[in-house]
Order: C-alpha cells, then sequence, then structure tokens
C-alpha cells in the first residue's frame, strides 16, 4: 500500500503551524533572555518590599 500524495490544504496547514511554532519559540526565547537579564542586574534593581528605602528618604542634616 502506498502513501498517498498530500493534499494542498494540509501543506499550507503545515505552513501556518511551522510558522506559529517559530513565533512561540521566538517568543519564549526573548522572554527567557529578559528574564536572565533582569536577574544578572538584579543588584540595582530595587523594588518595593514595604521597607522604607534609603534612596527615597529625604536628606536630613543630623545635629552634633
Amino acid at each position: 500500500m502506498a502513501f498517498q500524495k498530500p493534499h494542498e490544504l494540509h501543506q499550507r496547514r503545515f505552513g501556518r503551524n511551522l510558522g506559529v511554532l517559530l513565533t512561540l519559540i521566538a517568543f519564549a526565547a526573548l522572554v527567557f533572555g529578559i528574564t536572565v537579564v533582569k536577574i544578572a542586574n538584579g543588584s540595582l534593581m530595587e523594588a518595593y518590599d514595604h521597607q522604607p528605602r534609603a534612596s527615597q528618604l529625604p536628606i536630613t542634616e543630623t545635629r552634633p
């Protein structure tokens, strides 16, 4: 029993599915890259953790 030649509809569907696959892979790579960069530069980020940060406190003079 020989295989039949795929219908033209299946070829178009395969091309569309391949495009969706490549788009999803590109999106996942972009999210992964952004995550890696944010983690690598984590010491430069200041997150709000319900604690006053020294960089946001007003400058006050100390009394001698």
